[in-house]
């Protein structure tokens, strides 16, 4: 319970401190100490962006303030440069990098979006897969005793309890790593819905941000939604075993999302990487990880600072991960992130 209240507690806080510190590059100034680096976006990446606050304030005695709105409110605000700093679990899209009109997204954190849900009589990991999930969020599995739900659990006793999916109804990252999974596993949920932060889902409730999809899990028997990993622990949700391409069903948690992490190798041209589609090797990998990404202006003001700042997430900053459900950063990540962040401020 205490760590249920610590993770939405930072987030309402930092949610907070974007709206008083408002600030951004444009009507900053300089880059000084006393000109706090503003930034916001991802709610998944809140936990671990809050321990790199105070401890990089504590060694470097520089402020950074972070709002907690949604991927999309952070994509957003990073366009129209009223911060200094967004932060995605998904990839800008063509359209979003032509918008942003100079900007360098980087992967600086790792994780995994996960379902939840909430189902008296049930156990607490039933085992799903991608084509059960996507038919849920399709409305074509509509109660906890279906067939080819029981079928994957044998032996369960399942109740009739009808399913309530729920989804974000704000812009968000997990909302593009849940649906960019479900596409890749099924045709028909690629076609009727698709992959962006923002979708329209034929059935189920929204709710806003990770702690409020939580609250309607947790709220609501008979739920099932999509929320970042370290919410999921937080709120001590129970979690399906989600099968991957090997037919294993490994555990949500930092060893299997680093397995997902090192058996894609491919980074694409703007730093995206989708972990998506997994290949039938990485046995011990979860299928719904993802990278959250730090969005940030090639030119700035507050270059120099930004530079810095990102050099701490990708390097000491890590080190916080693995308590805060994040895994850490593959090597070959870290070097294009380098090469990444020598291009801001020219």
């Amino acid at each position: 319970m205490t760590r249920r209240l610590l993770i939405v507690g930072v987030a309402l806080a930092l949610s907070i401190g974007v709206i008083a510190c408002g600030s951004s590059s444009s009507d900053s100034g300089s880059g000084s100490s006393n000109s706090p680096l503003v930034g916001a976006g991802s709610t998944l990446v809140a936990p671990l962006m809050s321990k790199w606050q105070s401890d990089y304030a504590s060694r470097s005695e520089e402020t950074v303030t972070y709002g907690a709105i949604g991927s999309g409110g952070g994509i957003d605000q990073i366009i129209s440069r009223s911060v200094d700093f967004g932060a995605s679990d998904a990839p800008l899209t063509p359209e979003q990098l032509e918008e942003a009109n100079g900007v360098e997204q980087i992967p600086w954190a790792l994780s995994g979006t996960v379902p939840a849900y909430n189902v008296s009589g049930a156990p607490s990991n039933l085992k799903l897969d991608g084509e059960i999930l996507s038919r849920i969020y399709l409305g074509t599995i509509t109660q906890w005793d279906d067939p080819v739900i029981a079928q994957l659990n044998p032996g369960v006793s399942l109740p009739s309890t009808k399913i309530t999916p729920v989804y974000r109804s704000d812009g968000s990252g997990d909302t593009y790593a849940f649906t960019n999974y479900l596409s890749t596993v099924s045709p028909e949920f690629k076609a009727q819905v698709g992959t962006s932060t923002t979708v329209k889902f034929p059935t189920g409730v929204g709710a806003e941000k990770n702690d409020g999809v939580a609250a309607a899990i947790s709220q609501t028997d008979g739920a099932i939604g999509y929320v970042g990993l370290a919410y999921a622990l937080s709120n001590e949700l129970s979690m399906p075993l989600v099968e991957n391409l090997a037919a294993k069903f490994p555990k949500p948690g930092v060893k299997s999302v680093e397995a997902a992490a090192k058996a894609v190798t491919k980074i694409g041209p703007n730093n995206e990487i989708s972990l998506a589609d997994l290949p039938a090797s990485a046995k011990n990998a979860y299928p719904i990880s993802t990278y959250t990404y730090v969005i940030v202006p090639l030119e700035s003001e507050k270059a120099e600072a930004l530079k810095k700042f990102i050099t701490y997430a990708i390097g000491p900053g890590q080190e916080y991960g693995p308590d805060l459900d994040f895994a850490p950063l593959p090597k070959q990540v870290v070097a294009a992130d380098k090469k990444a962040i020598a291009k801001i401020g020219g």
